[in-house]
């Protein structure tokens, strides 16, 4: 029988700082959503999670931001097995990762301004110490006339840029992002694009979930593939891939 051209391959899990042992997850009774998911994700790598609607793609990313539990297996962030982890160690893991949600899940009742200096606020940092890294953000995100206006008043696509100013702001080891581009044009999605490139030049573990196959292309980066929950490719797009 011959090998399946997209099936996975486990990456050496020595450096790894996501590392999935046969994953599955289910939400309540439900059928698993997720099944049997073996990779690893190493040190300042940048992968796109592609698959079509419904494969687990949303899903895959709640685990590892821990807004879900597995059903099955073991899944490890930063080396810390995540089932035995205390749970005053959750919130400092959660810290290391930012997360650009669909939904954006912004603050109405404070700036766009505030909206990106939360998670620096919340690392205990001073308003004098991040003011001008923030306005600088939000400029190269093209909301520098409308840092101080609240998000109710924001266009779907200056949401979503404020999702990613306030997601990068502190330069997490990890960025999750959920259809990242799903809401601007063309030209701010290749900025973006590029926003996420230098991260990951600076170090950041980047694993985008998207439908964008030209957003996929133009990067370069490899991919993990699933289809009905399944991983059946990891590494880069195999010739004549359609997403």
């Amino acid at each position: 029988m011959s090998r399946n051209p997209y099936a996975a391959d486990v990456t050496d899990a020595d450096d790894a700082v996501v590392r999935f042992d046969d994953v599955s997850m289910r939400y309540g009774r439900a059928p698993e959503t997720l099944r049997d998911l073996t990779f690893s994700l190493p040190q300042g790598s940048f992968h796109f999670v592609t698959g079509p609607s419904g494969a687990g793609k949303t899903s895959l990313l709640k685990l590892i931001y821990l807004a879900a539990q597995p059903s099955k297996g073991l899944l490890h962030l930063f080396g810390q097995n995540v089932a035995q982890a205390p749970a005053d160690i959750r919130p400092f893991l959660r810290r290391r990762i930012g997360v650009v949600f669909q939904e954006f899940r912004l603050l109405d009742h404070m700036s766009a301004f505030d909206n990106a200096a939360i998670p620096l606020r919340i690392a205990g940092a001073k308003p004098d110490a991040y003011r001008q890294d923030v306005a600088e953000l939000l400029s190269w995100v093209g909301l520098k006339d409308r840092m101080h206006v609240l998000p109710p008043t924001l266009a779907g696509g200056e949401k979503q840029r404020l999702a990613i100013a306030r997601a990068v702001v502190g330069r997490p080891d990890i960025l999750l992002a959920d259809e990242p581009t799903g809401n601007v044009d063309h030209a701010m999605g290749l900025r973006i694009l590029r926003l996420f490139l230098e991260l990951n030049r600076l170090g950041t573990t980047v694993l985008i979930a998207t439908h964008d196959q030209d957003l996929v292309a133009r990067s370069g980066k490899p991919i993990l593939h699933l289809e009905d929950g399944r991983l059946v490719h990891m590494g880069p797009v195999p010739q004549g891939f359609d997403g």
